[in-house]
């Protein structure tokens, strides 16, 4: 296979800028080169192509790669793995660099092995790659370089990013079937009022028959959909264009994730699964020696939800007004009482972490059956 040219503009560990042209086989190869030369790649282009058709390598990679779940598992029980055996973190990254399959992160763990290098702590090159480690994850290890438990650390978040991953796609699953059916009702109504109605009125009103009452009503319903459907479809576009901008605002996002929990079919999932996940956040963090407050703050960031995160933020300021944090939860309806009372029995044994984890596994189960 033929080299390409590659253009690239980088900067040295230092911080001086450096560009030039390199070539390889593909550009994969062409950056992996240019990182072993210790350059931190701002951008890299074919030569031969034309400046407007020549993408930055994040667009072109975040294309065609991403950082998914699974390889942050792996990562991080691979740090462990090494901080158990008492390597060194910047030798950990460095094997890392060789091991880790998924370009996108090899290039982020080499960014953060040269930040680590220049002194910066773990936590905070870490939080340089919000797409590649959340705030949860960079809490977690930024309270872990202050416990000194990195190897117990990163084997908790592998461990609660398996969870996380398992319960998100159980969820999902759980949600098909119903949405799968009122999918295939509307079809059928669809179907019935602009095809089979139209053919059945023919056929009655040849047969100079009166027609019953709901019939009629049935009849009307399918004249209007054939002659207003298009403007009734337009109408529908611009009613959800409006709600997609409202959705956007804090007020548009509460409501909407409001109505989304008070639907039947769906919302009992949804509490559910948002419970599940916000009890073994704080578990994770509490187990991890993060304090309540930071752990709430934490929490409210993962929760994935507008109406959880709100109840969150709001537990926040009850905590530090010296609340407890089962009489806060119990104010709302969306927490479950049953949830309030056991975290209540948690705070009065000192059992929080257990009560709390009993809770995720209790939820997690019910998303398993629904």
């Amino acid at each position: 296979m033929d080299n390409m040219l590659y253009k690239y503009s980088a900067t040295t560990p230092d911080g001086q800028r450096s560009s030039g042209t390199i070539e390889a086989a593909n550009i994969e190869l062409a950056v992996n080169s240019l990182q072993t030369k210790n350059l931190i790649i701002m951008s890299i282009d074919p030569a031969d192509k034309s400046p407007f058709l020549s993408l930055k390598l994040s667009t072109i990679v975040s294309f065609f790669e991403r950082i998914k779940n699974r390889d942050i598992v792996i990562f991080s029980r691979q740090l462990a793995t090494f901080f158990e055996a008492k390597v060194s973190t910047m030798a950990s990254f460095k094997m890392l660099i060789t091991e880790t399959d998924n370009p996108v992160l090899r290039r982020v763990v080499a960014s953060v092995l040269d930040d680590v290098q220049g002194g910066v702590s773990l936590s905070q090159a870490m939080s340089k790659h919000p797409d590649a480690f959340s705030r949860f994850y960079v809490s977690m290890v930024k309270s872990a370089e202050e416990s000194g438990k990195l190897d117990e650390t990163f084997t908790y978040l592998a461990d609660y990013m398996e969870r996380s991953y398992e319960l998100s796609s159980k969820a999902k699953n759980a949600l098909i079937y119903p949405a799968f059916i009122i999918s295939a009702l509307i079809v059928v109504l669809i179907l019935m009022m602009v095809y089979v109605i139209p053919n059945l009125k023919t056929i009655l009103t040849e047969s100079g028959q009166t027609l019953p009452f709901y019939t009629q009503i049935l009849i009307g319903l399918s004249n209007f959909f054939i002659n207003f459907g298009v403007y009734l479809l337009i109408l529908l576009a611009i009613g959800a264009y409006f709600l997609w901008r409202y959705k956007r605002t804090e007020n548009g996002k509460v409501a909407v994730s409001r109505f989304i929990l008070s639907v039947p079919l769906f919302g009992p999932i949804f509490k559910k699964f948002y419970i599940s996940r916000i009890t073994d956040n704080l578990e994770t963090s509490l187990s991890s020696g993060i304090s309540m407050v930071r752990a709430l703050e934490i929490a409210s960031d993962v929760a994935g939800d507008s109406v959880y995160g709100k109840i969150l933020v709001d537990s926040v300021n009850d905590v530090k007004a010296g609340e407890s944090l089962s009489v806060s939860l119990g104010r709302y309806k969306e927490v479950p009482s049953i949830v309030s009372q056991m975290i209540k029995i948690g705070e009065e044994t000192g059992k929080l972490n257990f009560i709390l984890k009993t809770l995720s596994r209790f939820y997690r189960k019910e998303v398993n059956n629904a």
